[in-house]
């Protein structure tokens, strides 16, 4: 593949990542701040009419509303770059990653991370979006019930991590041109293991970076 046609692959995949964003905003807390807005209309013309419980019920709504709509952007916000990678590395940052698809979509996550902290800082923040990208396509592919997150350092100096899952086999490799993208800038390969039922992910980069 010519560096053009990588460069192509590769801005398609940022502009799809864009309009994912775009539409998760226009759908969820765009749409909620909207009818937080019209709650809060109702509130006021409840009051001047002198209807208070009708106004605290109303008001009542938009506050759970508001607190959801909070929930869904720090999710976003967490999504991109969760403060703890920054602060404290890879290790937490996947463990506190996994715990929240755990919860939100009832799955067990098996994390074998014993080598990740051998990683540089900006291979580590690569990294993480590539194994939240893939666990993301895992849920939309099911949800699975299970899935696992290993990351080895080899005697040779290659750093290896593979993330395997239950949900129904993806077999559109299109799914996964934009972690591609993401592996290739690492000058590292992206393997796709489909079996009758889940999806191996393996991503071998060539040396790991130190600190």
């Amino acid at each position: 593949m010519s560096e053009l046609d990588r460069l192509d692959r590769l801005i398609a995949a940022e502009q799809d990542e864009r309009r994912r964003i775009a539409l998760f905003l226009h759908d969820g807390p765009v749409q909620n701040l909207s009818g937080i807005a019209l709650m809060l209309d109702a509130t006021v013309q409840a009051l001047q009419a002198g209807k208070l419980d009708d106004a605290q019920a109303v008001l009542a709504t938009a506050v759970d509303q508001q607190r959801n709509t909070i929930r869904e952007l720090r999710e976003l916000s967490f999504a991109f770059e969760p403060v703890v990678l920054r602060d404290q590395g890879l290790t937490p940052a996947l463990l506190a990653l996994t715990e929240r698809l755990e919860r939100s979509h009832g799955l067990r996550i098996e994390l074998e991370l014993g080598d990740a902290e051998v990683l540089g800082e900006t291979v580590q923040v690569a990294l993480y979006t590539i194994v939240r990208e893939l666990l993301d396509l895992a849920v939309r592919r099911g949800p699975p019930e299970h899935a696992t997150v290993k990351m080895t350092a080899a005697a040779d100096g290659r750093f290896v991590a593979t993330v395997a899952d239950d949900a129904e086999a993806e077999r559109r490799l299109r799914s996964y041109e934009s972690v591609e993208e993401r592996v290739t800038q690492l000058h590292g390969t992206l393997a796709v293991e489909v079996g009758t039922r889940g999806t191996t992910v393996t991503v071998t980069l060539p040396s790991y970076g130190g600190r």
